[in-house]
């Protein structure tokens, strides 16, 4: 199976993995509950690596309030 682009799995993640995410910006290592949950939804394996830093990018940018 491919691995789906942030943008794809990133809506099957549950709010709290997303949580997670945000307050943890830019971790070198990610909690094994969230990698599985990454995983799970079509993302990259993470139990020894991080996200890229676009994906990062685009996990802040979900993050900011919209005026």
């Amino acid at each position: 199976m491919a691995e789906l682009r942030i943008e794809q799995w990133w809506l099957e993640l549950e709010t709290d993995h997303k949580e997670w995410f945000r307050e943890n910006l830019r971790a070198e290592v990610i909690d094994p509950d969230v990698a599985l949950a990454v995983y799970e939804a079509g993302g990259p394996d993470l139990k020894d690596k991080t996200l890229h830093p676009k994906d990062w990018d685009f996990v802040e940018t979900q993050s900011e309030f919209v005026d």
